[in-house]
């Protein structure tokens, strides 16, 4: 939870607060180790999660359109537009 929200100090200190008066929570002293332990490492955790979030392919090109349909067996779908997306993926890098 922590990570996930990136929490500042103000939001770590309210949260572990909370979590030390949830019955079956952690005790004060895990409360501390934990704070201390994001306090010096929130960057490189962020910084993992982020690299772990993301694609290994890059966006290499893109093409679009927007079609409408002239001739059907039904009226009622002459005219209807259709979007069309092609999408080309590398990896990253190369």
């Amino acid at each position: 939870s922590i990570a996930s929200a990136d929490m500042d100090l103000n939001q770590l200190e309210a949260f572990l607060t909370a979590q030390t008066k949830k019955q079956g929570g952690i005790t004060p002293d895990q409360a501390a180790v934990i704070a201390k332990f994001w306090k010096n490492h929130r960057t490189q955790i962020h910084e993992s999660l982020i690299s772990q979030s993301r694609w290994d392919h890059v966006l290499k090109n893109m093409n679009w359109r927007v079609d409408l349909k002239s001739q059907l067996r039904h009226i009622d779908q002459i005219n209807t537009p259709v979007a069309i997306v092609e999408m080309e993926l590398g990896k990253n890098g190369q």
